[in-house]
């Protein structure tokens, strides 16, 4: 597994960014190991919470769950998919930058970050989202889920009818 010290989030990131990744690190129960979700206390962050997806990591077959959507990104994706498998709802998701990111920071246990164009919508222009993504592991090593902030920035084309 990757230690902490091997990733740190580029200056320019947001400030809500920092502030989630400082929060994990705050969390960490011990030297060399992750938190899990019982040291993540939304009590501790709730103006960051709207921006927040967990999800779960399951092992064999692997596959990604919704297990929590933030009012942000229902608001924005115009739908709550809360409990559903993220390959049911994003096509050819196996093949997307999305799907590595959860895969290698599962895989890794070290946290990951990107920022980069998003298609909102075929009727919306493009918008830039920026990633946090946050290993979570209850035993404190095995990664069951992948703490994800997306902060969406831009204007996106007026819908049309």
């Amino acid at each position: 597994m990757a230690t902490l010290a091997s990733f740190s989030l580029p200056e320019s990131a947001a400030p809500k960014i920092k502030a989630l990744h400082d929060y994990w690190q705050s969390i960490h129960p011990a030297a060399g190991v992750l938190p899990g979700r019982r040291h993540f206390d939304p009590i501790d962050i709730p103006e960051l919470l709207p921006s927040i997806w967990m999800i779960d990591v399951q092992r064999a077959p692997r596959r990604f769950r919704f297990r929590l959507v933030g009012t942000e990104i229902v608001k924005f994706t115009g739908r709550d998919v809360t409990g559903r498998w993220l390959d049911e709802v994003y096509p050819d998701y196996e093949k997307t930058e999305a799907y590595s990111m959860h895969r290698d920071c599962a895989e890794t246990g070290r946290p990951g970050y990107r920022k980069s164009g998003v298609l909102s919508n075929p009727r919306r222009g493009r918008v830039e989202a920026e990633r946090l993504y946050l290993p979570l592991a209850e035993d404190g090593h095995t990664v069951n889920i992948v703490l994800v902030m997306t902060l969406y920035s831009g204007e996106p084309s007026p819908r049309r009818l």
